[in-house]
């Protein structure tokens, strides 16, 4: 088969190949291994197939993307790049998205390669093309394009060549392409600046992160959406949010949070801007980012306390990753009666809402009550036990009846609410006195899918896994629980049948 490519290789060389016999290459190139067709493969080869794509006609090019696709992978970046430099650079301006989907890709190769990535580095024509292709609309095309740049400016050489030469122009220029483009290039700058303390001063100093900030306070409601998630990223870092605090950007957000008040389209954007916060405090100290901005939580309340299913899902989203944490948990709890009122509301969603809503609410739960086994003291116990208590007026059965619907979504939620609190002593002391619910843990028969026997076998993982739970449980449980999780979570009794004689 390695000479039969070689043959066919020769001929598109030679005279370029009719139509039938690029659709023989390209069958023969896929039973051939890599190393094999390396051996076989000149520029020459290459060059032809390139040359082929320039034809219009579809079928063709599409043939020769297939063939080159397989030959390409076979060869080193850097021999791709210091050969082929031409050709690539003619495919990212082809008109067929495939072949610039072709050439894109082999860039992101190329990119992932120390020695070869300098070569593109020294080649400005080539980047320019890169950074144009983020305009294209192509969606698979413009992804690759802001995945390769990312990369590149993770060297210092990279970082200089898009922000102190002529190739800041050229991405200022294809941002006023459209919005949708603008805020692709806003998303690479985002994902540069959080690399380094060191990328962000390159991006800051190239103007675009106040570009991006000044449509995050502007005026129009639908950019502020937008514009707060990428906001949101690069709060993700230290340095980063050292850099938002320093230029006032999260004392912007807040008060445009107070002004929200007022502004009819509020509805918009503050599910972002309240996320915002959410994600700041797990990420710095819940206690101080609720301490500095009260109107955070206070927001986040209301929204938990309205009407509006939107409102509500977001508020409890923020409510699970604030509670995420020990510092947060306990900033919840300093609200006292009105996070105990917020959760009874949240235990009737999840018994009562949309689906979407009931599992967003069990996902809060969980986080919330969850304590890793070295932060159970006496207190945060009794805390998680009058929260699972506030929830409803019989919590476990409130879950357990969610467990038993047959929506496998819904099942695994309550099961995951179960394994939360599982490893807690007064959790254990509940599930032992409700009637059967010990014989439900064990009870394989009520787990329909993966899923489910995952979501179970996790369960009986955090139970045998606790230190309370010979003591609580008793021994005879205790190695019912032990056999289970011994079994794994897809074991299945063998039933022997016997044959009668006469028996149809």
């Amino acid at each position: 088969m390695a000479e039969a490519v070689a043959e066919l290789l020769e001929r598109a060389a030679r005279r370029g190949a009719p139509l039938e016999e690029l659709r023989a290459l390209r069958l023969a190139v896929q039973a051939v291994p890599p190393a094999a067709l390396r051996a076989r493969l000149s520029d020459d080869h290459l060059g032809a197939l390139f040359g082929l794509l320039s034809v219009n006609d579809r079928e063709q090019v599409s043939t020769c993307v297939s063939i080159l696709e397989r030959l390409l992978q076979a060869l080193d970046p850097l021999y791709v790049i210091q050969n082929l430099k031409e050709e690539l650079q003619k495919g990212l301006f082809h008109p067929d998205d495939s072949v610039k989907i072709l050439t894109i890709s082999q860039i992101g190769r190329i990119v992932e390669n120390s020695d070869a990535v300098r070569e593109i580095l020294n080649s400005p024509e080539l980047l320019r093309q890169i950074i144009n292709c983020i305009g294209g609309e192509k969606i698979a095309v413009a992804k690759e394009a802001i995945k390769s740049l990312s990369r590149i400016a993770q060297t210092q050489e990279g970082l200089e060549a898009l922000f102190v030469s002529s190739l800041l122009s050229d991405l200022k220029n294809v941002m006023a392409t459209n919005d949708v483009v603008r805020y692709r290039v806003y998303e690479l700058i985002v994902e540069i600046s959080s690399v380094s303390a060191d990328s962000l001063s390159y991006c800051a100093n190239s103007g675009l992160i106040s570009d991006l900030i000044g449509e995050l306070t502007g005026d129009d409601v639908l950019v502020r959406a937008t514009c707060i998630e990428m906001v949101t990223s690069l709060a993700h870092t230290p340095h980063g949010r050292q850099y938002l605090a320093q230029q006032g950007v999260i004392d912007k957000i807040s008060n445009i949070i107070i002004g929200a008040e007022s502004d009819p389209f509020s509805g918009f954007y503050l599910p972002g801007f309240v996320k915002f916060f959410g994600n700041l405090a797990v990420v710095d100290s819940p206690q101080q980012i609720c301490e500095r901005y009260p109107v955070f939580m206070e927001k986040v309340f209301e929204m938990a306390e309205s009407h509006d299913p939107t409102m509500i899902g977001v508020a409890v989203d923020t409510l699970g990753i604030l509670g995420s944490t020990v510092e947060g948990k306990q900033v919840l709890q300093k609200t006292r009666s009105r996070f105990q009122n917020l959760l009874n509301k949240i235990g009737h969603q999840a018994k009562n809402a949309p689906t979407e809503l009931r599992l967003r609410c069990l996902d809060a739960i969980s986080s919330l009550l969850y304590l890793p086994p070295e932060q159970q003291t006496e207190d945060l116990l009794r805390m998680t036990e009058s929260w699972f208590t506030s929830l409803s007026s019989q919590p476990l059965e409130l879950f357990r009846s969610i467990s038993t619907q047959p929506f496998p979504d819904l099942h695994c939620g309550a099961l995951r609410v179960f394994t939360a609190i599982a490893n807690q002593p007064w959790a254990q002391k509940l599930m032992l006195n409700s009637p059967g619910f010990v014989e439900y843990i064990v009870d394989r028969s009520v787990e329909p899918d993966k899923a489910s026997k995952d979501a179970k076998y996790e369960l009986v993982k955090a139970l045998v896994n606790s230190k309370t739970i010979a003591e609580i449980f008793g021994n005879q449980n205790y190695l019912r629980l032990r056999a289970y999780l011994r079994e794994g979570p897809y074991y299945a009794k063998a039933v022997s049948t016997t044959a009668v004689e006469g028996a149809e």
